[in-house]
């Protein structure tokens, strides 16, 4: 993993970004917050099983399923299955340790309304 600053290249309002085995962050002090690279190390665990461009292309396509699901964008995207699974687990820090392959499909359910 190599964790960099680039924060020209993060979209508004998010905090950073993962293409396999970068990991873009906005702020220098995200670079030290265990809890947020922890996140983004769930998320290059997912490019990994999915073999990076899978990925992404999966990852736009829920994105737009669910963004036609909620018609908000911040709900469709903290409602993808990639997202939910990082969030519900960053904080704890041996996840990754004993998370086994390809757990983001237990986070596909298409009927969450909230996160």
């Amino acid at each position: 993993m190599f964790l960099i600053v680039a924060k020209y290249l993060i979209p508004k309002g998010y905090r950073g970004l993962v293409a396999f085995p970068f990991v873009f962050v906005k702020n220098r002090a995200d670079k030290e917050n265990v809890v947020f690279v922890n996140h983004e190390k769930i998320h290059l665990r997912q490019q990994l099983e999915l073999l990076v461009i899978p990925f992404f292309i999966w990852y736009f396509i829920e994105y737009l399923f669910r963004l036609v699901q909620y018609k908000n964008a911040d709900l469709a995207y903290r409602n993808i299955s990639f997202e939910r699974e990082a969030y519900a687990n960053e904080k704890d820090l041996e996840y990754l340790k004993k998370r086994s392959f390809l757990k983001f499909l237990n986070y596909l359910d298409m009927y969450m309304t909230k996160n």
